[in-house]
């Protein structure tokens, strides 16, 4: 099963979906915002790829944390802001066999469906 999170008003998401439309990709669509994330869900991804890798460092929702929570973050408070600012985590994330890919780019997503 192939599941892609994120939040549907990304630019980058609407990519990724019209990619997996377009080569028709089976696949389940989870909305952080619409659809929630558990403090189980965000565990699993930061053991697997790490709190670092997870949060989007290019958003508002960083930009508008303060330079203290900027420079004092680690896994156990940067699961916690995750869980409460969806939009930090970097989109989209999918799940295909188990392992997580993140971002969006057609040769990537290309060499993951091979």
């Amino acid at each position: 099963m192939t599941t892609l999170y994120g939040i549907k008003n990304c630019d980058t998401m609407k990519k990724a979906i019209k990619w997996l439309n377009e080569n028709n990709i089976d696949f389940t669509y989870h909305d952080y915002r619409k659809d929630g994330l558990t403090k189980e869900q965000l565990t699993h991804w930061i053991d697997d790829v790490g709190y670092e890798a997870l949060i989007n460092k290019r958003g508002t929702t960083w930009r508008k944390l303060t330079d203290e929570q900027k420079e004092t973050i680690n896994p156990k408070n940067a699961l916690l802001l995750m869980l409460e600012n969806e939009a930090m985590i970097k989109r989209p994330l999918l799940i295909h066999q188990q392992k997580i890919t993140l971002g969006f780019k057609p040769e990537l997503y290309q060499s993951l469906f091979e």
